[in-house]
């Protein structure tokens, strides 16, 4: 399982992938990897593990920040709409 998705493939070749920040109000999806490599060590110390499931659970009045609901213990994380951006989700 890949931790970080390569971005030097062609133009031509990428296809649009669904972030957590994609997400709308109550939709579930699953963790497959994280885009930023510096931005990924603090995703993975707040529970954002590939394959962990993710719920959106609420956004502020203006789209930032989100909250999302990790896992089966329903840990809340709280973040900025860049960082949600980042998560990657399988298909």
């Amino acid at each position: 399982m890949a931790l970080f998705r390569r971005t030097s493939q062609p133009a031509v070749a990428v296809t649009t992938r669904r972030t957590a920040k994609d997400l709308r109000l109550g939709e579930t999806g699953t963790i497959c990897c994280l885009e930023d490599p510096e931005m990924a060590l603090k995703l993975l110390e707040m529970g954002c593990i590939p394959g962990v499931k993710v719920r959106l659970s609420g956004r502020a009045p203006l789209g930032d920040p989100l909250m999302l609901v990790l896992g089966d213990q329903e840990y809340t994380l709280s973040v900025r709409a860049s960082e949600a951006a980042t998560i990657m989700l399988k298909e």
